[in-house]
């Protein structure tokens, strides 16, 4: 690993990890042996990071010095706090994961009264019923809709008929209690939900469909918008 890439993950690390921090979990959790994590702590500190502790007591990063100073108002610390709870909780693992890291680096930006305003918001998410997503699916699924690629997937219906499709992945809709992929559809020849968690397996074409990607969800979300408005109901396949 790359020395500068190395001081980046020891960063996130102290960023996102309860402090004090040891130096043994650090180590371990950048990998590096104790002499080379107390050598990349010093080089942290001599670029400007204000790292709180000393060897045998743990550390603290209260000063990010690769993060500019961020001045948020308490409405918007409100709002970051609250919209990355939501993520944490719309049952996509890897989003939460990101949701969590997020969360650290604007901390770290932020002047003491604003951290402890952030992790200590008024606004909370409550969610007693916690939706699981097929993490491996929807990864896949994340990756065809950033890459505009077609993806070929098996699919359930409501029925409990399993058929193959092509899929143009448009976008990826969180609902209250579904994950819904909104696609074109290349077996209909027109938009389509599907449900994540009616997605039995996936396969990347390696096809691309840009610059088709725009238009096509434009189009399928003003669509949307006129069922809604005519007060006709979603129907998944």
């Amino acid at each position: 690993m790359a020395r500068t890439d190395r001081l980046l993950r020891l960063l996130q690390a102290m960023r996102t990890m309860s402090a004090p921090i040891t130096a043994m979990r650090l180590a371990e959790e950048t990998g590096v042996s104790l002499r080379s994590l107390y050598r990349d702590i010093d080089s942290l500190r001599a670029a400007g990071a204000r790292i709180e502790g000393e060897r045998g007591y743990g550390y603290r990063l209260t000063e990010d010095y690769s993060l500019p100073p961020q001045t948020f108002n308490r409405d918007e610390i409100e709002a970051i706090a609250l919209g990355m709870a939501q993520v944490r909780h719309m049952g996509d693992p890897t989003l939460s994961t990101a949701a969590i890291s997020v969360l650290a680096k604007v901390a770290a930006s932020l002047p003491d009264d604003g951290e402890q305003h952030l992790f200590h918001a008024i606004s909370q998410v409550y969610r007693p019923d916690a939706r699981d997503v097929e993490t491996d699916h929807i990864d896949a699924i994340r990756r065809s809709t950033w890459k505009e690629e077609m993806l070929e997937i098996r699919y359930r219906d409501k029925d409990q008929s399993v058929s193959e499709r092509v899929i143009l992945p448009l976008a990826i809709v969180y609902t209250e209690k579904t994950l819904t992929v909104l696609s074109w559809c290349c077996l209909r020849e027109d938009f389509r939900m599907f449900r994540a968690d009616r997605i039995m397996t996936t396969r990347p074409t390696g096809k691309s469909f840009r610059p088709r990607r725009a238009p096509l969800l434009r189009d399928y979300l003003t669509k949307l918008h006129e069922e809604d408005m005519s007060g006709a109901a979603t129907q998944y396949p």
